[in-house]
């Protein structure tokens, strides 16, 4: 291995050292058995299906009754732990920063006694192989990195209830995490916006003027299928265009992505 190498390792281990630093200091009871109870649980060979397991892993090297003092006395600060993600070394494109938020369900089948389950859409490999499962929607919003990898830098997750409705939700995450991102130092004045992207759902155009007062920059992706209309032509664009003359119409001509015959000049 030679010296760059060397030091990118380095560098990596000092960033993942300055993560578990921070994870630490969130921890207000049971801060040592709540850190090892979370090492075994990142680190266990499978699925967890009952705390007992984790006594097994080699990172908890703690007693039994320290495992359930974690559980059930040990005390996490969220608020604290949100603004922690936000001080660490972001990817940047261009320069920026750039968002990503989606809701991703945490399906719980068979878990009768958890709370606040509802039905959540899950998208099948083939066609027409989409489910309806009980589970735990998370609104999540996470830095993009621009190497092709599907590893993101988690910055915030949000768990939406029965009652909730998504897009009050999406805008006060985003407001928080950018106002978070602003006072970390990662956009100051005179830097590009950040940019928010986001899959089809989701109404850009009514998040983009609830968030206008941020330095943000949303974009969204369309359906296939959609098509949209061009501005109206004027009164004299239309006058040159049909001199018969007739009701001018209210809307433009049509733009189909779908059809590259409808496409026009930008």
């Amino acid at each position: 291995m030679n010296v760059l190498a060397h030091a990118g390792v380095r560098a990596a281990f000092a960033e993942l050292s300055r993560l578990r630093t921070a994870f630490y200091e969130c921890l207000s009871a049971r801060a040592d058995a709540f850190f090892e109870l979370c090492d075994a649980l990142l680190c266990a060979d499978g699925p967890v299906r009952t705390a007992v397991e984790l006594l097994v892993t080699a990172e908890h090297r703690r007693g039994y009754g320290s495992l359930y003092g974690a559980l059930n006395h040990g005390r996490l600060d969220v608020d604290r732990l949100r603004d922690r993600p936000v001080s660490l070394t972001l990817p940047r494109f261009d320069g920026r920063p750039v968002l990503s938020v989606d809701v991703s369900p945490w399906l719980r089948s068979d878990a009768a006694c958890s709370p606040e389950r509802f039905f959540c859409h899950v998208h099948g490999r083939a066609k027409a192989a989409a489910q309806i499962k009980p589970g735990w929607p998370y609104s999540f919003t996470a830095a993009l990195t621009p190497d092709r990898t599907s590893w993101t830098a988690v910055l915030d997750a949000v768990r939406l209830g029965p009652a909730d409705d998504a897009e009050p939700v999406t805008v006060g995450q985003l407001r928080q995490v950018a106002e978070r991102l602003i006072a970390a130092g990662q956009w100051r004045p005179g830097d590009r916006d950040i940019l928010i992207v986001m899959d089809t759902g989701y109404g850009v155009k009514r998040l983009a003027w609830l968030l206008r007062d941020l330095p943000v920059e949303l974009v969204g992706r369309l359906r296939s299928d959609r098509a949209l209309r061009l501005p109206a032509p004027s009164l004299k664009e239309y006058a040159l265009a049909y001199p018969r003359g007739g009701r001018p119409p209210k809307h433009g001509k049509e733009f189909s992505p779908a059809r590259p015959q409808a496409w026009t000049e930008p």
